[in-house]
């Protein structure tokens, strides 16, 4: 009988898009610099600095070792908001704001896409607990992208 060990799926690419969410809000906040925003940026930052440490036992798991890379599509999206920011010479909340919607969209289909495949229990549960706090994150960008839009 053959000993079958579960092992962790798709956990350094949740960790590349945590870092460069990370990443973005920090562009973010230094590129506004409006204090209006900064306590929701530094939250959804804590937040996503939170569940990439969660995830770094599974990241060893899966890979060998610590995932310290970000996501290219969001380095994608970050160079998109600059690029319409220099075009628009505007760089109003409502640009970055749109784009760390999407950011948050693109986390939450990440810890999908995790979590429909075979994982540990111990990732698992890490993983929905993560999700959980994510869609808190996604719900406030939400409402801020509606509120943004209106003004």
């Amino acid at each position: 009988m053959q000993n079958q060990t579960a092992y962790a799926h798709h956990i350094t690419d949740i960790i590349k898009v945590m870092n460069g969410g990370i990443e973005f809000y920090q562009e973010a906040k230094n590129k506004l610099d409006d204090t209006t925003y900064q306590a929701f940026f530094d939250r959804m930052i804590e937040a996503k600095q939170e569940a990439a440490t969660d995830l770094q036992p599974f990241a060893i798991d899966e890979q060998g070792e610590v995932e310290l890379d970000n996501s290219t599509l969001v380095k994608a999206h970050q160079t998109y908001t600059k690029l319409l920011s220099n075009i628009s010479g505007d760089s109003t909340a409502f640009t970055y704001i749109d784009q760390l919607e999407e950011l948050e969209d693109k986390v939450l289909e990440e810890l999908d896409h995790a979590l429909v495949r075979n994982q540990p229990q111990d990732c698992e549960v890490t993983l929905r607990r993560i999700k959980v706090k994510m869609q808190e994150c996604h719900d406030e960008m939400k409402a801020l992208q509606k509120t943004a839009a209106q003004h």
